[in-house]
This record gives C-alpha cells, sequence and structure tokens, in this order.
C-alpha cells in the first residue's frame, strides 16, 4: 500500500499515534448528509466547558457560603481583626472556581456580613481601619479574579490549536484517556475518526502557503460545527485531524464522519482572499470503533487504556491510507489482522 504524505511537517508523535503499516480496510459508499447548520460550537468539539461544570459549580458555591457564614459566627462572637481576614478565603476561593465575577461577588458580600457582624458600624463613623479593610475586600476580590481569569486563559491556550479553535494534541489525549477510562468501565464503544485534507500539497504550491493555511482553518471551522456536542475534535499536526466519539457505535460514526466528508466537499470557501468553488475541499476519513462485539471495523478492548489508545489510533490510521489509495474524497472502515488493505467498493 502506498503510504499518503502529509503535506505540512508535524513534531514527532506519542508511540500511540505513529503510523504503522499494514491493516485490513473497507471502503463505505457515502450516505445523506446530517442536516445540522453550521456554527462554531467550543464546548463540544473543542476546549470548552467540561461535562458535569454546572454540578461542581454548585459544589463551589456551596463550599464558599459554608466558609462565610463560619467566617461571619466567629467574627461575630470575637470582633477581632485576625478573624475578619479569613474572609478573604472565600473571596480568593470563590475566584479561583467559580468564573469572572465570583470573587467581586463574595468580596461584596464579605463587606456586608462584616457590617452584620460588628452592628457599631451601621451607626458609627468608620474609623480608618474599618475602612482599609473594606478596600482589602474588594481589592482582593478584583485582583484574585483577574489572576484566575489570567489562569484559565493560559490553560485554554496550553491545549488549544491556534488554526482551529480544536484541541490540540496535548489537550486531546488528556481527554481521549478520560473517555477511555469512563468506556472501559461501563463497556461502551468508543469510536476514533483520522482525517486529512486531501491534495493540500497541491494547493499550496499552486495558491501558496496562506490558502493552504486557510483550507486546513476552514476544515476545523467544519468540525467544531458538525461534530455531535460528546465529540472531541483535535488538529493533529499539518493537514491532519483526530475526532474520538465516546459512546459512538461503528454505524453512527460512519453517518457523522460521510456529515463532514459531503459539508467540507460542497463548501464554496473563501481562502486568503479568493473565493474558491465547490468541490475544491475534500478529506479523506479512516474509522475505527473500539467494542466488545466485534465485526468490521472493531477493535476489542486491550489490556490497559494507553494500549487502547494505541490500538484504535493504529486501525483508524490504516483506514486513512486506504481511502486515500481508493481516490480520495472517501471513508474507509478498518480492522486489524490482515497484513494488505482490501478494498471494495
Amino acid at each position: 500500500m502506498a503510504a499518503a504524505v502529509p503535506s505540512s511537517a508535524t513534531a514527532v508523535a506519542p508511540a500511540h499515534f505513529r503510523r504503522p503499516p499494514g491493516g485490513r480496510t473497507r471502503i463505505v459508499p457515502p450516505v445523506r448528509p446530517l442536516q445540522v447548520p453550521i456554527g462554531m460550537r467550543l464546548d463540544s468539539a473543542g476546549p470548552g466547558p467540561a461535562a458535569g461544570a454546572s454540578r461542581l459549580s454548585r459544589g463551589w458555591w456551596a463550599a464558599v457560603a459554608a466558609a462565610m457564614l463560619l467566617v461571619f459566627a466567629w467574627d461575630r462572637s470575637s470582633g477581632a481583626a485576625p478573624v475578619q481576614h479569613l474572609y478573604y478565603v472565600p473571596i480568593i476561593v470563590a475566584a479561583v472556581g467559580l468564573g469572572r465575577w465570583a470573587g467581586p461577588a463574595v468580596a461584596v458580600a464579605a463587606v456586608g456580613l462584616y457590617h452584620l457582624a460588628n452592628p457599631a458600624l451601621l451607626t458609627a463613623p468608620y474609623r480608618e481601619s474599618d475602612l482599609i479593610q473594606i478596600a482589602l475586600f474588594i481589592g482582593i476580590g478584583l485582583v484574585a479574579a483577574r489572576f484566575a481569569r489570567d489562569a484559565r486563559r493560559l490553560r485554554q491556550l496550553s491545549i488549544t490549536d491556534d488554526l482551529t479553535g480544536l484541541y490540540n494534541l496535548r489537550g486531546f489525549e488528556t481527554r481521549l484517556a478520560g473517555i477511555l477510562r469512563a468506556a472501559r468501565q461501563a463497556r461502551t464503544p468508543v469510536s476514533l475518526l483520522v482525517l486529512d485534507v486531501d491534495r493540500l500539497k497541491s494547493l499550496n504550491d499552486r495558491h501558496g502557503h496562506l490558502t493552504g493555511a486557510d483550507a486546513v482553518r476552514r476544515v476545523g471551522q467544519v468540525l467544531l460545527g458538525r461534530l455531535p456536542p460528546r465529540a472531541v475534535g483535535c488538529r493533529f499536526g499539518g493537514d491532519e485531524f483526530v475526532v474520538a466519539l465516546p459512546e459512538c457505535e461503528m454505524a453512527e460514526a460512519v453517518g457523522v464522519a460521510n456529515d463532514l466528508r459531503s459539508v467540507v466537499h460542497m463548501t464554496a470557501a473563501v481562502l486568503a482572499g479568493a473565493c474558491f468553488p465547490a468541490a475544491t475541499l475534500s478529506i479523506s476519513v479512516g474509522l475505527a470503533c473500539l467494542s466488545d462485539e466485534g465485526g468490521a471495523a472493531m477493535v476489542p478492548w486491550p489490556t490497559g487504556d494507553a494500549e487502547a489508545a494505541d490500538a484504535l489510533f493504529r486501525a483508524a490510521d490504516r483506514a486513512l491510507y486506504a481511502a486515500k489509495d481508493a481516490g480520495r474524497n472517501q471513508i474507509s472502515l478498518a480492522g486489524v489482522g490482515a497484513a494488505r488493505p482490501e478494498i471494495e467498493g
């Protein structure tokens, strides 16, 4: 089998994402694409709020409220300045764990509780120490919120591909490990798509590398808009993408893959300021499914999660090669165990 060569150089990938020869594949015919409008959904394929974030947020709020009431009770009984400084703890916790405005909001609440715990503040003029304490509540809330926002932004950047908005390899590997761990415990299938942009080198040579970069960006936008909410998409490097589909049987994964293929092929894209007709862009897709059921495109569960990621990626990657050998703009299902690919249809 002739090996496809990516049009853009990529960094050396971890062992379970390296491409081996051989495999058994089957080309599936096109099916009608899903009728889902294109739109940017950073909370699905790309980095965004994690599943269960609302439940975790409620837990943070409960902890902050309990800490505030505890400090309030202690402040009311003692009135000591060192106790009043403990209001800083829930203010900082809220800023770190609950988003942009939580720190300042809890700081305002701390000012209110500080007054209730020390009723003399409601009738007598403020002392200098009282003004300093109130200013510290508000200042710590604002500063902690700013630091927490910057930390979240840096973490987001560290796992996001700049060109497409999908996960980069670092972020994807972390998410994939969690998906495989959950799937192993629940004995649910996991499907993996490996795809890349067809003939990108030719597009680069004829129209320039800015055009090629925009083509990769456009495919990434299609993935962000068309993948189901539970999917996790990654720009693996150059013009190659990987998509993990948890709790997804092979038949459903074929529908997702064909939808991506169809939408990319039908897109009349504007690349580097120039208009290109539909069918300028196309992708080839390799698909494998990790499942206990067996059959076409099914990879049995290996011993550990690292081995599962390795087997799944290798099977889907072999299928990608077969799709390209079959003429590109194809979807190929991969199995394991055969020495050379067999193309049908």
